[in-house]
């Protein structure tokens, strides 16, 4: 009789291979900040030199109070406004630029940085001998070329307006003469714009260009002093730079300082015109008489409340 052979059961096990741990989360995890790395590398390859500059001061010393350790005023485009409570800043880096450059310090003297009502004034004041222009021309000097192209980079990153001025002494040209002080003072201040924009300036940035000739002098005792000719530079305050309200026709606008007010006309049509819709309004909704038990509405509460609620809407 024949051996029997022992049935041999093979069993197999699904599902995928063995436990390979966690080493794919370390891996996933390096992979990650390897980008991470990349992204910030490409974003400050693409940064203005202040955002640079201001990043380097960080990683050099996160804890020092520099001014390189954080935002600067120029940096790209998430620039800080300048308003009053900041504008020392920026008068103090400008102040600090042209003390770094030789070719500039020597014209301190000749620059002054004052903050008015409009914002802060940057001035270019010229002497007897016509540091930034020559005596009746509109062609800026070196000195002009060199400390414009100092403001332009140290403004053409701000969102603030930029308004641009010029003004000459009372020195006329010859009564012949169909160029005169308007002329060359609007000349000179767009000058400067052209360089302005031309050294990275926004042409949408320049709100205003200005020649007063020699309606402004800054020595009022001397309208012949060299001081008077000058260029003057305005960097508006963040609230500013909106465009002028549009008068209503028929209006007349009194001096400056005091406030508009309409013809005789206008107000007589205005008049008759509120008049008119007052009475439609008496007519079409009379007061409604109380009932018992229940007070009357006031017509003023109810036109203030459908005054607020269409306000809401």
């Amino acid at each position: 009789m024949a051996e029997k052979r022992p049935i041999i059961v093979i069993k197999k096990k699904g599902g995928h291979g063995g436990h390979h741990g966690g080493a794919w989360k370390v891996a996933y995890a390096d992979f990650v900040t390897a980008m991470m790395a990349l992204f910030i590398v490409l974003w400050l390859l693409n940064s203005t030199p202040q955002v640079k500059k201001a990043v380097a001061g960080y990683f050099q010393d996160p804890k020092s109070s520099l001014k390189e350790t954080g935002t600067d005023l120029a940096g790209d485009d998430e620039n800080i406004p300048i308003d009053r409570k900041n504008v020392e800043n920026l008068k103090a880096q400008i102040e600090k630029a042209i003390r770094e450059q030789p070719d500039l310090k020597k014209l301190a003297k000749q620059i002054e940085i004052t903050i008015t009502p409009e914002g802060l004034r940057i001035e270019l004041i010229e002497d007897k001998n016509g540091t930034f222009f020559q005596s009746g021309s509109a062609v800026l000097s070196q000195n002009g070329r060199e400390l414009l192209a100092m403001l332009a980079g140290q403004l053409k990153a701000l969102p603030n307006r930029l308004l641009i001025e010029g003004h000459t002494d009372a020195q006329a040209y010859s009564p012949s003469s169909t160029y005169t002080n308007w002329e060359l003072s609007a000349d000179r201040a767009n000058s400067a714009r052209r360089l302005l924009q031309q050294d990275g300036v926004r042409s949408d940035q320049v709100s205003q260009v200005r020649g007063y000739a020699d309606q402004m002098l800054r020595v009022k005792s001397n309208p012949y002093d060299p001081s008077n000719r000058r260029i003057s530079l305005i960097v508006q305050w963040s609230t500013m730079g909106a465009p002028p309200a549009i008068q209503s026709p028929g209006t007349t606008v009194r001096q400056a300082g005091k406030s508009a007010e309409p013809t005789p006309a206008v107000a007589a049509g205005a008049k008759a015109a509120a008049g008119a819709v007052q009475k439609s309004a008496t007519s079409a909704a009379p007061i409604a008489k109380p009932t018992a038990g229940k007070p009357a509405a006031h017509p003023g509460l109810l036109a203030g409340i459908t005054a607020h609620f269409h306000r809401g809407l």
